[in-house]
């Protein structure tokens, strides 16, 4: 299978994934600044869901691009990916119309936590496919953002029973700590075809 129809179908599916959480976000009925206060925590985890998922897009985009060849392993790394992106609007909502309360939070730590798990091993399955001696292994390297970020997540999830407030800036830090553009790709990869930014 070509890496072109597995992009596409991601990239279908990520598409639906935004449209689910723009279309969840219902307009204030009054015409007023004030109108947007009870909608507020909606509104940014709206904005921190649509950063998650932009990045995920993009780093998903850049892996597969450096992708030759699709096995069927890898197709259900993919699936398994997808999976759980497909839950974020469904814990974005929760988290939003409950004003961050414990629980929705903790969940919503327990999605991008198996997100980034996913993405670990779609890279592997690559990684194995392709060969520890590929360009894209020893671009990845030792992958310090793709470790760092799980076990944030970890201490985030029962954070969130504590202070939902410390669990929410560990999950704004490692969105902003993924948005930081990552230079070892640029560096050492050679051509079109192997540019990997990472995951979330």
């Amino acid at each position: 299978m070509e890496t072109g129809r597995l992009e596409a179908f991601s990239d279908g599916v990520i598409a639906i994934i935004i449209t689910i959480m723009v279309l969840e976000m219902k307009p204030p009925r009054a015409a007023d600044f004030a109108a947007l206060g009870p909608i507020a925590p909606i509104l940014v985890s709206y904005i921190l869901s649509f950063v998650y998922v932009g990045i995920y897009w993009n780093n998903h985009h850049h892996l597969l691009k450096a992708t030759r060849g699709v096995t069927a392993s890898i197709m259900w790394a993919n699936l398994h990916l997808l999976f759980w992106l497909s839950l974020i609007p469904f814990v974005t909502g929760w988290m939003g119309q409950t004003n961050f309360a414990a629980l929705p939070v903790a969940l919503y730590g327990v999605v991008l936590l198996s997100s980034g798990i996913a993405f670990l091993i779609l890279q592997r399955r690559i990684v194995s496919n392709q060969g520890r001696d590929s360009a894209l292994a020893k671009s990845l390297g030792s992958d310090r953002k793709g470790k760092l970020s799980p076990l944030l997540y970890a201490v985030a999830i029962p954070l969130a029973f504590v202070a939902t407030w410390a669990a929410g800036a560990l999950y704004v830090a490692v969105a902003l700590m993924w948005l930081i553009p990552d230079r070892r790709f640029e560096n050492g990869l050679e051509g079109p075809r192997e540019y990997p930014d990472g995951h979330a």
